[in-house]
């Protein structure tokens, strides 16, 4: 058992925009209702930011039924190529999608959603595993990442004490369920019997605004891209007094913004609280104290508590002095068992055994604190020298704040993706300079928009297609 539900009672565990409730005593019954009609099985749960999603997930946690969490808006085609590898038992989805799977039995309909009984056989599931996540969060890929109890229970117990959460927390969600840090977020905040608040409405939207303020968040989390268009907004000039921190995470946020909205929430009384994390290690693995948020400008801060980070160079030593770059490797029970590619790799125990490498270049100050360089994939090769195309990426939208950008390649040249025509020659000609690369070897491409997935991740994959 994951939560208990029965300790907080008639508590609201969830509020929806719309005014609907959840309380704690009805996830226990909900939790109840899955082990009566299902037992341990595999359940495709289409994810969308509601009650119904929020409940059925905690429920089948609890009962130790095993949701794949898929967002619901994802491609038919990829949906059933993942439906056909995973063969999933059950679907637990928004009841107005039922009649897409007209050739399926409804086992039971609560908070919007409905069970249903797929013609898939029974699987031998290993008895730890407790959780499936896309790496990506959005693609029709096959690769899932497998989390156990053990894995989301030591890192949620993590996440709550650094963050010292309590049951006066009202976290609103700004991010989708089927994303690593969006589920931590709902992890966390049930661990200690708090109120989430539950919307579909964007951050472009009045309605969020409005819910937000009538029943006063206290928080939120986002990833880069949350933040700059927070600045679009303007948001330091909203009045939203029940805000008492601010999270960051899923992927560096330039230091220019980040000691912008640091600086602010300092002077609002807030904390700015920048953390790192990823899929394979359930969601967290350091954050960076709201106390150092401005001093420590740019960094991913420390290990979180009960994890430890190695730094080690190309010939795998371990790296000790301060300031040298490495790949960050990090031990800790939050380490995922491993990766799943078909139904029968569900079987499979812990193959990690608590060690990730984790594929992102990082150095660490003589005070401990860690920098993340750049993913150790996202590297050119230009005429001997090695550019690092994330800190391409930092640049263009420090100089360039009105646009967004990317930067990928291969070796040889390098490829600007930039949303301003106007602008493709002036950021091509700063980003020569600031490199001192050939001009010839730099291309620019104006894009209508930059490709993001639904946690507003980059997605360099979709750009590289471009690249003639």
């Amino acid at each position: 058992m994951m939560w208990k539900f029965d300790d907080f009672g008639t508590a609201v565990a969830a509020e929806s925009d719309s005014g609907e409730q959840l309380t704690y005593a009805q996830l226990a019954d909900l939790e109840k209702l899955f082990k009566d009609k299902i037992g341990r099985a595999l359940v495709f749960n289409l994810c969308t930011n509601s009650i119904g999603s929020l409940a059925g997930y905690a429920a089948m946690l609890n009962a130790h039924v095993v949701p794949v969490m898929i967002a619901d808006d994802l491609d038919r085609g990829l949906f059933d190529r993942l439906f056909s590898e995973y063969q999933p038992e059950y679907i637990w989805l928004p009841y107005n999608e039922k009649e897409l799977f007209d050739n399926c039995e409804e086992v039971f309909t609560i908070f919007g959603y409905s069970l249903i009984r797929t013609n898939n056989s029974p699987h031998k599931l290993y008895d730890d595993l407790a959780l499936l996540l896309t790496t990506s969060g959005s693609t029709g890929s096959f690769k899932l990442v497998r989390q156990s109890y053990q894995n989301i229970e030591a890192n949620t117990k993590s996440i709550v004490e650094y963050l010292m959460l309590d049951n006066t927390e009202r976290p609103i969600t700004t991010l989708p369920m089927n994303y690593t840090y969006g589920l931590s977020i709902i992890n966390s905040h049930l661990w200690v019997g708090a109120k989430i608040l539950v919307t579909d409405k964007t951050l472009m939207q009045k309605e969020f605004w409005s819910f937000f303020k009538s029943a006063e968040a206290t928080s939120f989390g986002g990833v880069p891209y949350t933040y700059e268009i927070l600045k679009k907004l303007r948001f330091m000039r909203m009045d939203l007094p029940s805000l008492r921190y601010m999270t960051q995470a899923g992927g560096k946020l330039t230091p220019e913004l980040h000691k912008e909205f640091a600086e602010d929430c300092e002077a609002k009384g807030r904390k700015f609280i920048v953390m790192y994390g990823q899929t394979e290690a359930t969601a967290r693995m350091a954050y960076l104290p709201a106390n150092k948020a401005i001093e420590k400008c740019g960094s991913m801060g420390i290990v979180i508590p009960g994890g430890k980070f190695e730094l080690m160079d190309i010939n795998g030593t371990v790296i000790t002095k301060p300031d040298v770059v490495g790949e960050l490797v990090y031990y800790g029970e939050n380490v995922t068992l491993g990766y799943a590619e078909c139904i029968d790799d569900l079987q499979k125990g812990d193959e990690r055994q608590g060690r990730l490498v984790t594929g992102d270049m990082a150095k660490m100050d003589s005070d401990g604190y860690f920098y993340i360089v750049g993913r150790k994939k996202r590297f050119l090769k230009m005429f001997g020298k090695r550019i690092n195309l994330d800190e391409i990426d930092r640049l263009m939208k420090a100089q360039f704040n009105n646009i967004d950008c990317a930067a990928d390649g291969i070796d040889d040249a390098m490829y600007l993706f930039i949303t301003d025509i106007g602008l493709c020659d002036d950021v091509r000609k700063y980003i020569a300079d600031k490199t001192k690369l050939n001009l010839t070897a730099i291309h620019s491409i104006y894009v209508k928009e930059i490709p993001k997935n639904s946690s507003g991740k980059t997605l360099y994959t979709e750009l590289k297609k471009l690249i003639k």
